[in-house]
C-alpha cells in the first residue's frame, strides 16, 4: 500500500505532477528507446519545452499562466517553421504531429480555437480538429474555419469548408451544414454538393427541421428534386417539395407590405415628385412623350412589383375611360409595346396564376410587339418559381420558330428568365431541360437567324445552364461566334454571345481553360472580349487577388479607340471582388484610380463596376463619387453613373439619392436619352416601394445566388453600350435584374407555416470571428415585431425565449418553435 501514498503525497505540486505524467503518454521507458531512435536533439528540447509549459498553464499563479500560454503561441510557431523546413528536405514528420496534436489539444481547451486552426493549417492536418471539437467550442471553430476560406487559395479553401462541413454535421447544426454544402456549389461540380444535401435530409429525422432547410434552398434558387431517401412519406415530400419550388414567396412578400402599410400602388408621378423642382422640369414632359411613357412603364413595373395592381397597366375597366390597360399600352410606339405587355409579368411576379391570367388577352393581339411581350410576362412572371405544370413552357415553346424576330426574342427570353439555373440534368430533375436545349441550341446554328435573335437565345442558354460549364450548350454558342461576319463582329449585340459563353462558368474558376484557349483562336475583334468575359464569369465571387491583379493590368494599357475589351476587364474587378468586405473596399479605390488615368471607355464602365460592388447598399463615399460622375461631360458615362445611383440604392428608397436624381430629372430635362436613364434609376431606387433588394448575396453575405448575379451581370453589359441596346430597341433587357429581386425581409412562420409576430431586435452585424466567449454579434438594435425589413449589413436576433428559431441566420422566411423550458415570469 506504499505506492499510493507516494504517488498522491506531494501536497500542492499534485496538479503539476499529474500534468507532467499526462503530457508524454509513454512509458519512460520507450519514451527514452524513441529518443535514441528518432527524436534529434531539437526535437528532445521542443518535447521538453512543451512538458514545461503544460505544466506550468495549470500552475495556480495567473501570471504565470500567461507566459506559459504565450510561449505555447512562439513554440506553435517554431514546430510550423520546422515542419515547412522537413518538408522541404523530405525528412519524417510523425513525432511533430504528435507534438501538434498536444497543442491543438490544449489550445481548444483553452478558447484558442483559430491557434489550434491555424497550426494545424500550417502543418497540412486539419482533419485532426474533428476529434478536438466538442459541444461548447464547435460553433467558434467553424466561424473561424468558414470565414478564412475566403482568404485562402484553393483547393486548400474547399477542404478548410470541408471540415466544417463535417464539424456541423458531427454536432447536428444541420442548416448551417447546409449552408456550407450550397457554398460549395457555387465553386464545385452540381453532383459532389448533391450528394451533401442529400446527406443533410437523411440524416435529420425532424420534419420541421427539413422544412427550414427547404427554405434555405428556395431563397439560394436551387432547383432540387427530394427523393424517397430525404423524405419517405408522399405528403410530407410533397409539402416539403411545393417550399422548395418557392410557390410562398408571393403570399409571405405582400404579408410583409400589408404589415408595413404600401399596398396602395403607386403611380409614376408619385415617384418623380416634379412639384418639388422648378419650374423647368415640368417641360421636360413634351421632350419626346414616347421615350417618357416607355420610362413611366419601367418605373410603373419596378415600384408595383410583386404586388399585384398599379394605376397604368391594371386599372380595372370601369376605372377608365375605354377598356382597361389598353390605353396604356398603346401610348407606347412599336418596340415599347413589348416592354408595356412585359411589365404586367413584373407586376405579379412570383403570383403565377394571377399573372398569367392578366397577360393571357395580350396573345390574341394582331401587334406582334405586343406578343412578344406577353411571351416575356410570362418569363418574368415565373422566374425563381418551379411549377409541375410547367406553363412558361407550354406556352412560350410554340413561338419559338415564328418568322418575326420580336416575337422569338420575347419567347426565348422569356424561357431564359422562366428556367433560370434549373440546368441540373443529372439528378434526374422533372424539369424538361433537354427539351430547352434541344429547341434552343439550333437556334444558334441558323444562318438565317438575325443576329440579335441569336444573341438572346446565347443569354437564355447562360441563364438556364448557368455555372453548370455544359460542354454540348458551350459548343453551340463557340460554334455560333465562329459563323459571325466581319461585319456582325463589330455590332454591340455580338458582345452578349461571349457574355452566354461566360455565364456557364460562373464562379467555376479553372473549369473555364480549355474554352479560354478555344477563345485565342477567334477573330482578333471580339477574341480579348472574350477573354476577359469569360475570366470574369468564371472568378466571379471567389476573391482572387491575382485576377483582380489580371483585370488592373489589362486596364493600364492605353489602346486605339475601337478596342472594347477594357469595359468587361473593369466589370470584372468588381465581380470577383465583391465577395468580401475587405477586397471590395479596396477594389472601390482601385476604380478610382481608373476613373483618374483610364481611357474613355475604361471610364464609362467604372460607375458600373461600383454598382455591382455597392448594389442595394448605398456606401456615402461612392454615392457622392457617382453623384459627380453624373455631371460627367461623357454623355456615356454621365447615363453609366446615374443607372448605377439607382442600382446602389436599389428597392431601399434612399432618400438622399432620390433628391439626387430628382435634381438630375431637372438638370437634364431636354436631353431626353439622360433622362430616359434618370427615370429608370428613380425606378431602382423605389424598387417594391422599399420592400426589395437587388444584392445576389445573402444569408449574412455568405452565400451568392448565382442567377442573380447572371441578371445583374446581363444588366451591366448591355449598359457598356447604352445607346445601342438600352437606349435603342431592346430595352427590355432592363427586365433581366428580375433574377436578382429578392423582399429583404425577415418573416417567422410557425410549426403550420402561419405567419407569427414576434419580437426581434435589428442591427448593424458586429464581426465575432476569432473572439472568444458569447460576445453580441448586433450593435445599435432596435425591437421590432415581425415581418421586418433587412437593410444591408442588418442582422436580427430573437428577443424572447418563447421560440427557437430553427435556423441560425434570421432572413427570408424562418419557422419557430416552442421553446419547452420557457416560463412565463410571474
Amino acid at each position: 500500500m506504499e505506492p499510493e501514498p507516494n504517488n498522491t503525497g506531494s501536497g500542492s505540486g499534485n496538479p503539476k505532477e499529474e500534468a507532467t505524467l499526462k503530457v508524454p503518454s509513454k512509458d519512460p521507458k520507450k519514451k527514452d528507446d524513441k529518443k535514441d531512435e528518432d527524436l534529434s536533439e531539437e526535437d528532445v528540447a521542443l518535447k521538453q519545452q512543451l512538458e514545461l509549459y503544460v505544466e506550468r498553464v495549470q500552475d495556480v499563479d495567473q501570471g504565470l499562466q500567461k507566459v506559459a500560454l504565450e510561449s505555447m503561441r512562439n513554440l506553435a510557431g517554431e514546430i510550423a517553421q520546422e515542419y515547412a523546413k522537413r518538408v522541404n528536405e523530405e525528412a519524417a514528420v510523425k513525432d511533430l504531429i504528435e507534438l501538434v496534436e498536444q497543442i491543438v489539444a490544449f489550445h481548444m481547451k483553452h478558447n484558442a480555437e483559430p491557434e489550434a486552426v491555424d497550426l494545424l493549417m500550417e502543418v497540412e492536418f486539419l482533419d485532426l480538429l474533428v476529434k478536438h471539437v466538442d459541444s461548447t467550442n464547435y460553433k467558434r471553430t467553424c466561424l473561424y474555419l468558414t470565414s478564412s476560406a475566403r482568404y485562402l487559395p484553393g483547393p486548400d479553401d474547399m477542404s478548410v469548408l470541408d471540415i466544417a462541413y463535417t464539424i456541423y454535421t458531427k454536432f447536428e447544426e444541420f442548416p448551417s451544414a447546409l449552408q456550407i454544402a450550397l457554398y460549395l456549389h457555387n465553386m464545385q461540380h452540381w453532383m459532389f454538393v448533391w450528394q451533401h444535401v442529400k446527406q443533410v435530409f437523411t440524416s435529420c429525422p425532424d420534419l420541421l427541421r427539413k422544412k427550414q432547410f427547404c427554405y434555405i434552398l428556395a431563397r439560394q434558387g436551387l432547383s432540387f428534386e427530394l427523393d424517397e431517401e430525404m423524405c419517405a412519406d408522399d405528403e410530407d415530400r410533397e409539402a416539403l417539395q411545393e417550399i422548395i419550388n418557392n410557390t410562398k414567396l408571393s403570399e409571405g412578400y405582400l404579408t410583409l407590405a400589408r404589415d408595413i402599410e404600401v399596398m396602395e400602388p403607386k403611380s409614376p408621378e408619385d415617384i418623380y415628385k416634379a412639384h418639388l423642382l422648378d419650374g423647368r422640369a415640368s417641360a421636360g414632359a413634351s421632350v419626346d412623350s414616347a421615350r417618357q411613357n416607355l420610362a413611366a412603364t419601367f418605373v410603373n413595373a419596378f415600384v408595383n412589383a410583386g404586388f399585384g395592381q398599379d394605376k397604368l397597366m391594371t386599372v380595372p375597366s370601369e376605372a377608365s375611360s375605354g377598356g382597361s390597360s389598353g390605353n396604356w399600352l398603346f401610348k407606347n410606339k412599336e418596340h415599347g409595346k413589348a416592354s408595356a405587355a412585359a411589365s404586367l409579368g413584373m407586376i405579379h411576379i412570383w403570383d403565377v396564376d394571377a399573372g398569367l391570367a392578366q397577360i393571357d388577352k395580350y396573345f390574341h393581339s394582331n401587334d406582334n410587339h405586343v406578343i412578344a411581350g406577353a411571351l416575356l410576362g410570362v418569363g418574368v412572371v415565373n422566374c425563381g418559381i418551379k411549377n409541375d405544370c410547367d406553363p412558361a413552357l407550354a406556352l412560350l415553346a410554340d413561338y419559338l420558330d415564328k418568322e418575326d424576330s420580336s416575337i422569338r426574342i420575347g419567347a426565348i427570353t422569356g424561357l431564359g428568365l422562366a428556367y433560370a439555373g434549373t440546368q441540373n440534368e443529372q439528378v434526374g430533375i422533372s424539369f424538361p431541360l433537354h427539351c430547352i436545349r434541344d429547341k434552343l441550341t439550333p437556334i444558334l446554328g441558323d444562318p438565317k437567324a438575325p443576329l440579335d435573335v441569336i444573341a438572346f437565345t446565347a443569354i437564355a442558354l447562360g441563364l438556364v445552364y448557368v455555372g453548370s460549364c455544359n460542354e454540348d450548350v458551350a459548343q453551340a454558342i463557340i460554334f455560333a461566334l465562329m459563323d459571325r461576319s466581319e461585319s456582325d463582329l463589330g455590332e454591340p449585340l455580338t458582345r452578349l454571345l461571349p457574355l452566354g459563353l461566360g455565364l456557364l462558368y460562373l464562379g467555376k474558376q479553372d473549369s473555364v481553360e480549355a474554352t479560354a484557349e478555344v477563345s485565342k483562336t477567334f477573330n482578333e475583334k471580339i477574341r480579348k472580349y472574350c477573354d476577359m468575359t469569360l475570366l470574369s464569369c468564371a472568378y466571379a465571387g471567389t476573391g482572387n487577388v491575382l485576377k483582380v491583379q489580371h483585370f488592373l493590368g489589362q486596364c493600364a494599357q492605353h489602346l486605339e479607340k475601337g478596342e472594347t475589351f477594357q469595359g468587361p476587364a473593369v466589370l470584372g474587378i468588381a465581380m470577383v471582388a465583391m465577395a468580401e468586405e475587405l477586397g471590395l473596399d479596396m477594389a472601390i479605390r482601385s476604380l478610382e484610380h481608373l476613373l483618374q488615368y483610364g481611357e474613355q471607355n475604361i471610364r464609362k464602365a467604372v460607375p458600373l463596376a461600383l454598382g455591382l460592388l455597392c448594389i442595394s447598399n448605398p456606401k456615402v463615399h461612392v454615392m457622392d463619387t457617382l453623384s459627380r460622375l453624373s455631371h460627367d461631360a461623357d454623355t456615356e458615362v454621365a447615363m453609366a453613373a446615374v443607372i448605377s445611383l439607382g442600382l446602389i440604392g436599389a428597392g431601399t428608397n434612399n432618400a438622399r439619392i432620390a433628391g439626387m436624381l430628382r435634381n438630375l430629372s431637372s438638370y437634364y430635362y431636354k436631353e431626353a436619352s439622360l433622362l430616359f436613364c434618370v427615370r429608370i434609376a428613380q425606378g431602382f431606387v423605389h424598387m417594391g416601394k422599399g420592400l426589395l433588394t437587388l444584392a445576389p448575396y445573402h444569408s449574412e453575405r455568405f452565400l451568392l445566388s448565382p442567377t442573380a448575379l447572371a441578371g445583374l451581370v446581363v444588366l451591366l453589359h448591355a449598359c457598356l453600350d447604352m445607346k445601342a441596346i438600352i437606349l435603342g430597341k431592346y430595352h427590355y433587357v432592363l427586365y433581366f435584374v428580375v433574377l436578382a429581386m429578392q423582399p429583404r425581409m425577415l418573416l417567422t412562420v410557425d410549426e403550420n407555416l402561419k405567419p407569427l409576430s414576434v419580437a426581434v431586435r435589428v442591427g448593424q452585424a458586429v464581426d465575432v470571428v476569432g473572439q472568444a466567449g458569447r460576445p453580441k454579434t448586433i450593435t445599435g438594435f432596435q425591437t421590432h415585431s415581425t415581418p421586418v425589413l433587412l437593410a444591408a449589413g442588418d442582422r436580427a436576433e430573437l428577443a424572447t425565449e418563447k421560440y427557437i428559431p430553427l435556423s441560425p441566420i434570421l432572413e427570408g422566411f424562418v419557422i419557430l418553435k416552442e421553446n419547452p423550458d420557457y416560463r412565463e415570469e410571474a
